[in-house]
């Protein structure tokens, strides 16, 4: 996979997230919560930045500023909507760490089997630490809850 090609993927895992942390931190009434939800619909939007200006440096106009519809059906962030309405925070929890096992798998595998150059990899290294400590508070956040 080319670098750029690499950078669109993980630009639209990142909007996708941002966008679905960004619906649960709406909808959620929990404030602790939705604080932590908004925090990191922020922090998504950010490192999308990062990655939309190494793309522009390595030539490209037009990088991706959304999610795919596709995407999100894929990585899971569609079933959040049902699961806060259900006000279930547990549910809400699961669904939110489905869409981040994709961040996950998608910055590992970026770091792992791309020949990136070291500039984005050092900046995709400190993205992925960040995205699994995430990943990892909101799985322990679910576990801290029982399903109802």
């Amino acid at each position: 996979m080319s670098t750029l090609s690499t950078l669109h993927n993980l630009i639209q895992i990142l909007k996708d997230g941002q966008e679905g942390f960004r619906t649960a931190s709406e909808d959620i009434s929990n404030s602790e919560l939705k604080t932590l939800f908004s925090s990191y619909s922020l922090q998504r939007s950010k490192f999308a930045g990062e990655l939309q200006a190494l793309a522009h440096e390595l030539g490209e106009q037009d990088p991706p500023s959304s999610g795919s519809v596709a995407g999100v059906l894929h990585r899971g962030w569609i079933d959040l909507k049902a699961a806060l309405m259900s006000r279930d925070e547990h549910a809400v929890l699961a669904e939110c760490e489905r869409g981040e096992d994709a961040a996950v798998a998608a910055y590992r595998k970026a770091i792992e089997e791309d020949d990136l150059p070291a500039n984005i990899l050092s900046i995709l290294q400190i993205q992925f630490m960040d995205i699994k400590s995430a990943h990892d508070n909101v799985r322990n956040l679910r576990d801290s809850r029982k399903a109802a």
